[in-house]
């Protein structure tokens, strides 16, 4: 059996040089493969989040992944319809996320370790949207980098991209590159697996259920045949001209300035210098210069044009009737709009990005560095309905919801909200704006304190204030400490963060999990031994969401497999059928005669 990194790496090469894939299906035997699936999966908090059935990563064994592999060599595995939940969006009405079993997301997630593996070398570099290294900063900076000179933005949005897939479209383009029947047999099942929703099973005609592990590349690989449309059809058709002609009157003004200066007319050669400064410098409705670029996250993208209003309508008109005609998708209205550059912002991925003006701010060369430049901006709404969630009655309020945890806890989820819209709004010229909603959320958590203690504002103030150094120099916070018996106090902050912009901050997408944190478990499976007794019969892991699920207060003697988990600092442990069964039913679990 191949080991899994050299399976991915033959399947990367084939992607770079956009050969077919065969036996693709036959990969999925490999049980390397779901070892390096599960290793990615285990830690996120949602698979221990139950589907339509009460399996959980908890139990996890190789006995299972066997399983799994013998029903896959004789095509019985069948997908266990998803459980759909509605989640509530923040401008009003809900979104459908599908939770599939345990089982189902194990070979969801090696089949996506297949399908990236082949088609992440193939993507665009205009796409940004659930790819490794790359998320909303590097769109951002991407529209920013190429979108000089733009006269009108072409906002767009698929509406229910992901509830609209069509499946008959989705096969055909991975039948393209994938050769395999029977790996195109497995997706086209995952896909009519349907979901339950109010104890009542739906057939799933269109989509990937939002929430599956395989369901965001599925969405780039279909949307791919979007960005080629761009690339190679809108783009070169409106991009042409190395560049703008010269403005007349602009060379006269010049051209004057010049004249006086040499001649010794100094006051005259400031005044057509001044004149000059005015103009701009090129042709700005020359016809034989248009720019287009565009950018891609997820279902949102944005096309910014330099040309007349006319033909950025043909723009979208022509993406509209290619998702339409092709992808069998439709264009948000609402959403899908034409914005003029130069006296309103278009609105990409929560910022505001705006053309700047500004006649006076030159370079060292004496050039105007600011006409035409995007600029990217915090949304003064997002500013206000941060506070608003803060307010009661135009006054800042406490949140009695969460007085009941330790100061530390309190302080640490403010930081966590606070810190969370800083970093995402680091690019934004305006970050300072967010100085407001920091004074709110500081005065919430001083009077949630003063809540919990009883006491005022002020004395918890005098007691929490510190400082903490950043590259800017200091800045003051507030501070919490966790004490520990023997080792150095946890210190939780709220504020210290300098709101000064960073044009090379990036966000990228995170990962599911980073190699050298699953590779220890994965080791401690292969031994196959119990952690508690030493047996080497039917060894499972038993998993926690978190340590802090097993601090037992009021209670001083903890059951031993407790004391193992908090002594290791692990929320897993690999143990034996018997001893499993025992820790779920509140039993003693059995002991090496050592301990």
């Amino acid at each position: 059996m191949q080991n899994a990194a050299t399976v991915l790496s033959v399947i990367r090469q084939r992607g770079r040089l956009k050969l077919p894939l065969e036996r693709l299906y036959r990969q999925l035997f490999n049980p390397e493969l779901f070892l390096m699936a599960y290793g990615r999966l285990y830690r996120n908090a949602g698979a221990l989040t139950q589907g339509t059935t009460q399996e959980t990563v908890d139990g996890m064994s190789l006995a299972k992944i066997e399983n799994l592999i013998a029903l896959l060599r004789t095509e019985r595995y069948r997908w266990t319809p998803v459980r759909r939940v509605e989640i509530p969006k923040p401008k009003g009405g809900t979104r459908s996320l599908g939770i599939p079993t345990w089982s189902d997301k194990l070979l969801q997630e090696v089949m996506r370790l297949l399908l990236d593996a082949y088609f992440e070398p193939q993507f665009s570099d205009h796409s940004h949207g659930f790819r490794p290294g790359r998320g909303c900063h590097t769109a951002l900076r991407d529209v920013v980098t190429h979108g000089k000179g733009t006269k009108w933005f072409v906002e767009g949005d698929v509406r229910g991209c992901f509830d609209n897939i069509d499946h008959t479209v989705l096969l055909s383009l991975l039948g393209e590159s994938i050769h395999d029947n029977r790996f195109l047999r497995l997706v086209k099942q995952m896909l009519q697996a349907g979901y339950g929703q109010y104890w009542h099973y739906c057939p799933s005609l269109s989509g990937t259920p939002q929430g599956g592990v395989v369901s965001p590349l599925l969405a780039n690989i279909y949307l791919h045949r979007l960005d080629q449309y761009v690339e190679q059809t809108l783009l070169p058709a409106y991009t042409h001209g190395k560049q703008r002609k010269r403005n007349p009157e602009w060379t006269r003004a010049v051209n004057k300035g010049h004249y006086h200066r040499r001649e010794g007319h100094h006051a005259e050669a400031r005044k057509w210098e001044k004149a000059s400064r005015r103009l701009p410098s090129c042709d700005t409705h020359d016809p034989n210069f248009r720019r287009l670029s565009y950018a891609r996250y997820a279902d949102d993208f944005l096309l910014c044009f330099a040309g007349p209003k006319s033909e950025a309508r043909e723009i979208k008109d022509q993406l509209a009737t290619f998702l339409r005609e092709t992808l069998k998708l439709e264009l948000s209205e609402e959403k899908t709009l034409i914005t003029h550059a130069a006296s309103k912002a278009a609105r990409f991925l929560g910022y505001d990005i705006v053309a700047q003006h500004a006649d006076t701010k030159h370079d060292r060369n004496g050039s105007r560095s600011v006409n035409g430049v995007l600029a990217l901006r915090v949304p003064l709404d997002v500013v206000r309905a941060n506070i608003a969630r803060y307010l009661h009655k135009g006054k800042v309020k406490a949140r009695p919801e969460i007085k009941a945890d330790s100061d530390f806890d309190i302080v640490k989820q403010y930081q966590w909200q606070y810190a969370g819209l800083v970093n995402y709004y680091l690019l934004a010229q305006n970050v300072c704006w967010l100085g407001r909603l920091h004074g709110v959320m500081q005065t919430s958590l001083l009077r949630t304190l003063a809540a919990k203690h009883d006491t005022g504002v002020g004395k918890l103030w005098r007691k929490h204030k510190s400082t903490v150094q950043t590259p800017y120099g200091p800045r003051r916070c507030l501070q919490a400490l966790y004490p520990r018996a023997g080792k150095e106090p946890l210190v939780a902050r709220f504020g210290g963060l300098p709101l000064r912009q960073q044009k090379q901050a990036v966000l990228k997408d995170q990962t599911t999990i980073r190699r050298p944190r699953y590779v220890e478990l994965l080791q401690r499976l292969l031994a196959e031994e119990c952690e508690l007794c030493g047996s080497t019969e039917k060894v499972e892991v038993h998993h926690l969401r978190k340590l802090s699920d097993i601090r037992q207060r009021g209670r001083k003697e903890k059951p031993f497999w407790m004391q193992v988990m908090m002594r290791r600092r692990r929320k897993t442990l690999v143990v034996c059928q018997a001893c499993h069964v025992a820790i779920h039913a509140g039993k003693p679990t059995r002991q090496r005669l050592t301990e």
